[in-house]
């Protein structure tokens, strides 16, 4: 076991210390002169504006084996309007269970009661670290739940609670999930996601991607509360279709889809999405072996088949740091975040601010294990240095 007292500074530091949880780590070898085809000044509307926003479409399609009559399209706001916009649209026809168990789930629980101020809304809540109980939900009734909690680090481990025959329309929020585990098609009829996670794109564009039951419930539903410009998918009671061939309802950054395109074509590379999901699931395990053999440290996620292999969240465990008040505690984790930034070793892996105190460590694709590697001796040497300063 790795303890407090035989961590020495290292002098190996990971090639790339982008270790941010969003916007994350550009894939490897990126420099800006994958950009330099980006199709600027000229409207998006333009034939060529079109064809590269079909682009981007058609390979996410491919690298994510999205179905064939499942539309995509690419929206405002990364992946919070995507959010936004399937639930402003779609709930309130009937009942909905609403699951949280970090940060960003609370905020889709606290739009529908609040904002949409849904009646019929059922809650299945659980701290950071567990899941609400799964065989509890009802999805004749419509859901809405994160695949992964980018805060928490704990994902669901399958799609095995939804029904194939359910009433109701899942609507997953799987920002940092896509790209780097097995999403389900059948059980899922609308995802969101921002390319600024596992492919570590640019940010502030979504991706909303429907099933035909999420579009017969567009085209045959019409919410109670007025609809901003900004979420209308359908016009006279039909889908608009351009949404999802390239007509955005906005303006797009022609630079930032230029910058996605490079990443899906990297993914290509590496052999699409299992090969992604390999990079991802390699990383995970360099940090599984060094929580194994280190004392100090351990997931948030209370068992491993919830463990997320992309948001990777740590809690301080070393026995004088949790006999502390809990102002030290956190204290503790500020220390060895600020350590690793000031060393150059890793940037923006303190834990989110509405989560517990510790670590996170973002572990997606576009990271190399062999800086996780490095990574892990410096965090033992910022955690020795930490609990000497904080509790001397």
């Amino acid at each position: 076991m790795t303890t407090a007292t035989d961590a020495t500074k290292p002098t190996k530091k990971p090639a790339r210390p982008e270790f941010s949880s969003g916007p994350c780590a550009k894939r490897p070898g990126w420099t800006l002169d994958a950009l330099e085809n980006a199709l600027l000044g000229r409207s998006h509307r333009s034939k060529p504006g079109k064809v590269r926003l079909k682009d981007a479409i058609d390979k996410t399609r491919e690298i994510l084996k999205v179905p064939a009559d499942y539309r995509i399209g690419i929206v405002a706001a990364s992946d919070t309007g995507a959010v936004e916009m399937a639930m402003w649209s779609l709930l309130g026809a009937r009942g909905v269970d609403m699951l949280a168990w970090e940060s960003f789930g609370s905020g889709w629980v606290t739009d529908v009661v609040k904002q949409l101020k849904l009646a019929d809304v059922r809650k299945f809540e659980a701290g950071y670290g567990d899941l609400p109980d799964l065989a509890a939900v009802d999805t004749d009734r419509d859901v809405v739940f994160t695949w992964n909690g980018t805060t928490s680090g704990v994902k669901v481990p399958n799609g095995d609670w939804i029904k194939a025959d359910r009433q109701g329309l899942t609507i997953c929020d799987a920002t940092s999930a896509a790209f780097a585990m097995d999403l389900p098609w059948d059980k899922l009829d609308v995802v969101t996601y921002s390319w600024q996670k596992v492919l570590g794109g640019e940010a502030a564009h979504g991706v909303l991607i429907l099933s035909p039951r999420a579009v017969e419930r567009l085209e045959s539903y019409t919410p109670a509360w007025p609809m901003p410009k900004i979420f209308r998918m359908t016009k006279g009671g039909k889908l608009i279709e351009g949404i999802f061939t390239g007509e955005t309802i906005n303006t797009p950054s022609m630079l930032c889809v230029e910058d996605y395109i490079d990443a899906l074509d990297w993914a290509a590379e590496i052999g699409g999405l299992d090969g992604l999901i390999g990079r991802s699931n390699a990383n995970l395990k360099v940090l599984e072996d060094w929580v194994a053999k280190t004392a100090w440290v351990d997931f948030l996620a209370a068992t491993p088949e919830t463990r997320s292999n992309t948001s990777v969240c740590l809690k301080v465990v070393d026995a004088d740091v949790v006999a502390a008040d809990a102002e030290k505690q956190a204290a503790v984790a500020k220390k060895i975040a600020s350590l690793l930034d000031a060393e150059g070793v890793a940037y923006d892996i303190g834990a989110y601010r509405d989560a517990p105190a510790g670590l996170r460590i973002w572990a997606g694709a576009t990271v190399d294990a062999a800086d996780l590697e490095a990574l892990t001796h410096w965090l033992d040497w910022a955690f020795a240095s930490a609990k000497a300063s904080v509790l001397a």
